[in-house]
């Protein structure tokens, strides 16, 4: 029997309506961090000026262990030069590299907290690792709302459509928003690729899946990227593409690369590479929906850097 995937459907024939003028294409306002080589994104209906944030920053020097919200700020900024009102701010997964601004944000701006309900499993795992014990609750409780593969929201009058792309990390969502595919970490600009699978939880095999599931969306949906490294030979970043170009040109999984041969690939490149600077200070921060491990006695709050376990 054809496995008939509906929740994607739902999500391709939302691009082609705004393609045919049926529904509104949303505004995207990027914002690239370049320590962390993350964009951000302000999405919103430029007729009701409701938005969403993606994928925010909150800065971080590890060598002093201060936290800084210069990026956080810019993004307020727009907001406000645009008169925009904040529904959402969403995760597309617990990042590794870089800490979420996430409350600073909703407490200047509101909205709700939004992540995939895999959260769950992260939490769990990296609990375990961080030896948070019973206090650390590992049912996503730390988000306002969890979401599962089709689920929609509203931003304004424009839907988004979420898509649970595992492979990553068991949480990863990608969010179609209008004719925009905000795609987190399952891909990268065409001419670099694609994201790791190395992490705990992550997966190769599932990252392949992930990757041709969203290839299947309509060529001209536009697609923005959560990372951007300069592949060789280019002297810019880059964030923005369209699935066309993934689906032709990605360097590590265009069409006709076999899921074995992508996962040999992914398995091999994977062993090579270092861990994220950021991470132990990331996902610890991250899982607990941006905000900082309770104080202790003397009013400071402390991340743990445990020993070989990553």
């Amino acid at each position: 029997m054809m496995n008939i995937d509906t929740n994607l459907s739902r999500a391709a024939g939302q691009v082609q309506a705004v393609l045919r003028g049926e529904i509104r294409a949303p505004h995207v306002k990027a914002f690239f961090d370049e320590p962390t080589f993350t964009a951000s994104y302000v999405v919103h209906d430029p007729a009701t000026r409701v938005a969403a944030i993606i994928d925010s920053v909150l800065d971080f020097d590890h060598a002093s262990g201060r936290t800084s919200f210069e990026s956080a700020d810019k993004i307020i900024a727009i907001v406000e030069q645009e008169r925009l009102t904040v529904e959402w701010v969403l995760e597309t997964h617990a990042h590794a590299d870089h800490l979420s601004a996430a409350p600073y944000l909703q407490e200047k701006l509101g909205g709700k907290l939004v992540i995939g309900a895999g959260i769950a499993t992260v939490q769990d795992v990296f609990g375990k690792i961080f030896n948070e014990g019973t206090r650390f609750a590992r049912d996503g409780s730390q988000f306002d709302e969890l979401l599962i593969d089709g689920d929609t929201l509203m931003i304004g009058g424009i839907p988004l459509i979420a898509l649970h792309v595992p492979g990553h990390t068991p949480a990863d969502m990608a969010y179609v928003i209008g004719d925009a595919v905000f795609t987190g970490d399952t891909m990268f600009m065409p001419d670099y690729g694609s994201a790791r699978a190395d992490f705990p939880g992550g997966d190769a095999r599932q990252l392949y899946r992930s990757v041709r599931r969203l290839m299947r969306l309509p060529d001209e949906s536009r697609v923005f990227l959560c990372h951007d490294y300069k592949a060789p030979n280019r002297e810019d970043y880059v964030w923005e593409t369209t699935m066309l170009a993934e689906r032709t040109g990605n360097v590590h999984v265009h069409e006709g690369v076999s899921e074995d041969d992508f996962v040999d690939m992914r398995t091999q490149r994977d062993a090579t590479l270092a861990m994220p600077k950021l991470i132990l200070p990331s996902i610890q921060v991250n899982m607990r929906g941006g905000r900082m491990p309770e104080p202790e006695e003397n009013g400071v709050s402390y991340l743990k850097l445990p020993l070989n376990q990553l």
